[in-house]
């Protein structure tokens, strides 16, 4: 049983929460194997829709763990390149898992922490969060997170941030496009997760999946023919797939469509009060 996370399922949402709030959530060897292995497992889920990652303390995550960091200078080459692909392994797990996820980030995120924020489809922070990719400071380089930080913020912000290991409050950051919401405090942090959760169990799971795969194979790739043809043959593919044409038939029926969750029951009216008699 890990304690480096909290692990929970409700309903169609699945939950994965960083549970190491005296070491800020930092990772080591073992939590990098845990997370890849729990996100992997939410994938293989049927019943689960939309992955959440989160977690609790005052860090959403520092970064590396001081003592790992420790241990891994005095490694050799090949055995800090095993340590990197092991890292590396993690972020592409969550950068392409084929259902949505959503950072819920409560507090700093550092190093790694910003690479798991940018690994994610959509990111919301409070207005206390800040992030930093401070790797510079000690001597270091952002190098496995950098593919999907700078695709999140792009390589002019990166030229700044990777090279300064500047803080980034959460403004910055939703300006840059590191995050989507920002959030007054965890009250409506949750309320605002909790809105685009919903937004995402209205789509269709499949369409979602070719949607995360479709961004990847045209983003920052010029308009050649070979594009266009790829992208005909995406959309052909998927509305001739049965979730395509269900999704279409139940908007010319005016329905709900069949993968979607059932609506949930509207409250009951309350009850009119019986009129007091008076004195």
């Amino acid at each position: 049983m890990t304690t480096n996370l909290a692990i929970d399922r409700q309903g169609p949402i699945g939950l994965v929460t960083l549970n190491r709030p005296d070491r800020h959530n930092a990772f080591d060897d073992a939590l990098i194997a845990e997370l890849t292995e729990a996100l992997r497992s939410m994938e293989a889920e049927e019943g689960i829709r939309v992955v959440v990652l989160s977690s609790v303390g005052k860090s959403f995550s520092a970064g590396a763990d001081l003592n790992w960091m420790r241990r891994v200078a005095g490694a050799s080459v090949e055995e800090n390149k095993r340590d990197a692909m092991a890292l590396a392994a993690l972020m592409r797990t969550l950068s392409e898992l084929k259902k949505p996820t959503v950072a819920r980030v409560q507090g700093p995120a550092y190093g790694g922490g910003v690479g798991l924020v940018a690994c994610c489809d959509v990111a919301v922070a409070t207005m206390g969060a800040t992030f930093a990719l401070s790797e510079a400071k000690l001597g270091l380089i952002p190098a496995v997170i950098s593919p999907y930080v700078v695709a999140a913020i792009g390589a002019r912000a990166a030229r700044r941030y990777f090279l300064s290991a500047e803080k980034m409050d959460a403004a910055d950051a939703w300006r840059l496009g590191l995050v989507h919401e920002i959030a007054r405090d965890e009250a409506d942090l949750d309320e605002k997760l909790g809105l685009i959760v919903d937004a995402l169990l209205e789509c269709g799971p499949v369409a979602q999946a070719e949607c995360k795969s479709l961004i990847r194979a045209v983003a920052n790739r010029p308009v050649t023919s070979e594009l266009i043809q790829d992208t005909a043959d995406r959309i052909a593919k998927v509305r001739s797939s049965p979730e395509g044409m269900e999704g279409v038939t139940a908007f010319l029926e005016k329905r709900r469509a069949s993968f979607l969750p059932p609506e949930p029951e509207p409250e009951p009216e309350p009850e009119p009060e019986e009129p007091q008699g008076g004195a």
